[in-house]
């Protein structure tokens, strides 16, 4: 069984022989002398070994403390050099990086985008696990998180990545056949996609925002579904009205695959956040990935200012 105390006797001693003398030992451990001297004892009581002859004016090894010391010195070596090495991976962008990814984030966001993180850091796996849920971080052994909403897991470390907009987008084969609600109180008269809250299973309500009014309107629909790839898909293909976050629906919008219906009613907006287990010691690869998502965020909110270096 691991001993500390022995460790650290064994600490004390290796500091006095290689310094040369218990003042010099105690100086460099931040101890008294006579700290020094009682460690040195209770480590000579502990293995029942005399490992020092010492005066008042000299110190040398006995021969019982040679062998030991040279058994243990190549030891306190290999931890010292364990720790530096420790401290490198922690510092360097390098390893298996788990990840657990909203859905939508994940498709829109992250994935056409993920070439560049892996060029940038050639020296990284990742897996990307998409779920609904956060689950825990911990015990699925997940490195960080990236998530929409309010954290619920106050264990967790958080940072804020953005605010996202909640839209009402169709696709113009939809608006050809049922027509252009005029108004947001017309939504309720047209077939609109649902989607499911993971936490109640039941629909999410929806609302639409213009600074301090807000309509909340009862939806009609056969559609529920809880992924926000079938939400898209469904859209695209002219079924059903959707709302989805503005992120990643640039394109869409800009090339009439999809309309924004309402673009003065967009003023509800859903935060998306990254987390991680503990703010203490927090490796170089869960920093930098999450640097990385703040990049592309900022350029999938504006993907034609500059396109996205490796």
């Amino acid at each position: 069984m691991f001993d500390g105390r022995l460790l650290n006797g064994v600490s004390v001693l290796a500091a006095v022989i290689e310094s040369g003398s218990f003042a010099r030992a105690a100086e460099l451990m931040g101890l008294s002398a006579s700290g020094v001297s009682r460690a040195i004892s209770r480590l000579e009581g502990r293995i029942g070994l005399r490992l020092l002859d010492r005066t008042t004016r000299t110190m040398r090894l006995t021969d019982d403390g040679a062998r030991f010391y040279e058994q243990v010195a190549p030891l306190l070596s290999g931890i010292e050099e364990a720790a530096q090495t420790a401290v490198g991976a922690r510092q360097a962008v390098r390893g298996r990086l788990r990840v657990n990814v909203d859905p939508y984030f994940s498709r829109l966001v992250l994935g056409p985008r993920l070439g560049a993180f892996l060029d940038r850091y050639p020296d990284i796996q990742i897996e990307v696990i998409t779920r609904n849920e956060i689950g825990d971080l911990v015990a699925d052994g997940m490195d960080v998180a990236v998530r929409f909403g309010e954290p619920a897991q106050r264990s967790l470390i958080s940072r804020l990545l953005m605010q996202t907009r909640v839209i009402t987008i169709a696709a113009p084969a939809y608006i050809e056949r049922h027509g252009r609600p005029g108004r947001p109180q017309d939504l309720s008269e047209h077939t609109c996609i649902q989607f499911q809250d993971p936490l109640t299973a039941r629909p999410f309500e929806w609302e639409l925002r213009r600074g301090e009014e807000v309509v909340s309107i009862e939806t009609r629909s056969r559609i529920l579904v809880n992924d926000a790839g079938t939400t898209l898909a469904t859209c695209l293909a002219g079924i059903g009205i959707a709302q989805v976050f503005s992120l990643g629906m640039a394109d869409y919008l800009n090339n009439g695959q999809l309309v924004n219906l309402f673009p003065d009613w967009s003023d509800e907006t859903f935060p998306l956040y990254a987390f991680y287990p503990s703010r203490q010691h927090v490796p170089a690869k869960v920093r930098a990935f999450i640097d990385f998502c703040v990049e592309i965020i900022e350029l999938t909110e504006a993907p034609r200012r500059a396109p996205l270096l490796a």
